[in-house]
């Protein structure tokens, strides 16, 4: 889900980033670039990227074995990703402020998360991405990510259906969409929700994300047929409908909002009220 800032929000995470910048000795150049969640910001330094990331008071200090931090000790070193530098954590106020230096890598595929032309991806691209979230999956996931308690309650809500009464879970990414992934070469970005997902949520995120461009979406189906087409990874598919029809209700990608209704009808036999 992509959100707009406000300016006291683009002001607070302009500043907390030029501090960050100053702490850890950084010369920032460009404009800075806002994460699609609305909580981030990054600017270019020299060969390095600084993201900064705000949240509230709360959620200090950073979880063990989670996000950018966990993601660099826990994550193979196979899966293509900016690597991680250096980080700084700090609060003020009520907020809690995280400063990561990753490497800095090519531009996304998407500056939102959904797909709106073919990016025309070799077929070494879709490989490569098969053969990350397979090592994605051999790590350690510490975090629940999608609660069990979010199921229950967008199953009847977004989809019509009850709950699943068990869903198989897996390391994996968790934000797989694609303003989180590079084309020339594939980088996969942005760290912060990774942990046990539902089985085939990952390929499925993708694949919502991509209903406006149809040969991208067959193409994720394709690629990802031996994961998606079994029981659980049809639960995986509809965890990702759920969440991207709770989306469309919030205001957001309404072009995809009766493609999203067909692929759930598909599935389910039943038409989402929303």
């Amino acid at each position: 889900m992509s959100f707009q800032l406000d300016d006291a929000t683009r002001q607070l995470l302009e500043s907390a980033h030029t501090r960050a910048a100053a702490f850890l000795g950084l010369a920032c150049s460009g404009p800075p670039v806002f994460g699609t969640s609305g909580s981030t910001a990054g600017r270019r330094a020299g060969n390095l990227w600084l993201r900064v990331s705000s949240s509230r008071r709360r959620h200090a200090p950073r979880a063990s074995g989670q996000g950018p931090l966990g993601a660099e000790q826990c994550i193979p070193e196979s899966v293509p990703r900016p690597r991680l530098h250096d980080t700084l954590d700090w609060t003020e106020g009520d907020r809690f402020y995280q400063a990561d230096v990753f490497d800095l890598v090519g531009p996304a595929v998407s500056a939102s998360p959904d797909l709106r032309k073919d990016p025309g991806l070799e077929d070494s691209w879709w490989s490569g991405l098969k053969t990350a979230l397979t090592d994605i999956a051999t790590a350690p996931g510490t975090k629940i990510t999608l609660r069990p308690a979010w199921i229950e309650e967008v199953f009847p809500k977004y989809l019509g259906i009850p709950a699943p009464t068990h869903v198989e879970r897996v390391t994996g990414h968790g934000d797989l969409q694609w303003a989180n992934l590079t084309a020339r070469r594939l980088m996969i970005l942005d760290w912060e929700r990774w942990g046990l997902v539902p089985l085939g949520y990952d390929p499925a995120v993708l694949w919502v994300s991509s209903f406006l461009v149809p040969t991208v979406a067959d193409r994720i189906r394709a690629e990802f047929s031996d994961v998606l087409d079994t029981p659980a990874g049809r639960v995986g598919q509809l965890v990702a409908l759920a969440e991207m029809l709770q989306a469309v209700d919030r205001g957001y990608y309404p072009e995809l909002a009766p493609l999203l209704a067909d692929a759930a009808y598909r599935l389910t036999g039943v038409r989402p009220a929303h």
